[in-house]
């Protein structure tokens, strides 16, 4: 332990065993890596987990365009900002946009859900106004930086959110059926939604923990990529953490290595999202 940690540990101001008690429960490990210093921002990011149970509670006002604020602080490629977001708090139509997720009643539960949008359309409007040509938008790139983008964007706007005492959930499952999508919230040609993200208060009577993710050592890679035994070997040590946390929340026992094979096993098992190609060419995007 260095950096600002020891200063507190020695100071004892409980810094220190924040950062670690935080840290351990993020790696399940006694030896887990501690951030060479600490501030309320490592707090916030490191305490961060996905909320499923919400109270009906409304948020205050002003608290969207405080989350979009954050999220356009980004980075985004080139300044191009190929995204947009669409704040969804009618009933009626989360309950919709629920159905088209697989029924999450989270959506219907929270008093926001925010869909986020790679968005090729404002700056294919910008060009036909003007009357210039747009070829770029048509190619794959295009796509992948909307993509990108969007994804900087929205977990900008997670951290604001806890840091202000929110919760939230990413909703993968809007590209479970994007056309259908596409239609409920209006969208025009070359926008589709990305995912979205549920956000209110967390309800305290159903705790929740963090859950843990796989070692350093299979992620981390020093100047080449690296697979051997050593990283073979945190992911069987992962699967016997995961369980650990799996046990705790009461949720069935399923390894780590179990569970992603299931997931990447074949078509019917992306839950429609084997066909996102061919929607996406409904939605109008080019992929050249």
């Amino acid at each position: 332990m260095n950096g600002s940690v020891a200063r507190a540990e020695a100071r004892g101001d409980g810094a220190a065993g924040t950062a670690l008690g935080l840290a351990r429960q993020r790696y399940r490990r006694e030896d887990a890596p501690i951030p060479f210093a600490w501030n309320d921002t490592f707090e916030t990011i490191l305490s961060h987990r996905s909320v499923r149970a919400y109270l009906p509670d409304p948020l205050p006002e002003g608290t969207i365009e405080t989350l979009v604020a954050a999220a356009q602080s980004a980075s985004t490629s080139s300044n191009l900002q190929l995204w947009s977001v669409v704040a969804v708090e009618d009933a009626a139509r989360k309950a919709r946009l629920a159905a088209l997720a697989g029924g999450q009643k989270h959506i219907v539960q929270a008093p926001l859900l925010l869909v986020w949008l790679v968005d090729l359309a404002r700056i294919g409007t910008i060009a036909q106004e003007r009357g210039s040509a747009a070829e770029g938008l048509t190619y794959l790139e295009s796509f992948v930086v909307g993509a990108v983008d969007v994804s900087l964007a929205a977990q900008n706007a997670v951290i604001a959110l806890e840091s202000l005492g929110l919760g939230c959930v990413y909703i993968g499952a809007m590209r479970n059926k994007p056309v259908e999508v596409a239609k409920e919230l209006g969208l025009p040609p070359n926008v589709m939604a990305l995912f979205g993200l549920v956000v209110g208060y967390p309800d305290p009577a159903v705790p929740g923990g963090i859950k843990p993710r796989l070692p350093q050592e299979a992620v981390l890679h020093r100047e080449q990529y690296t697979w051997g035994p050593a990283q073979s070997a945190a992911v069987e040590s992962y699967n016997a953490r995961l369980r650990g946390f799996q046990a705790e929340q009461k949720m069935p026992l399923q390894d780590w290595t179990e569970l992603v094979l299931n997931r990447v096993r074949n078509a019917p098992t992306l839950s429609g999202r084997d066909k996102l190609r061919e929607a996406l060419t409904t939605l109008g995007f080019g992929l050249k």
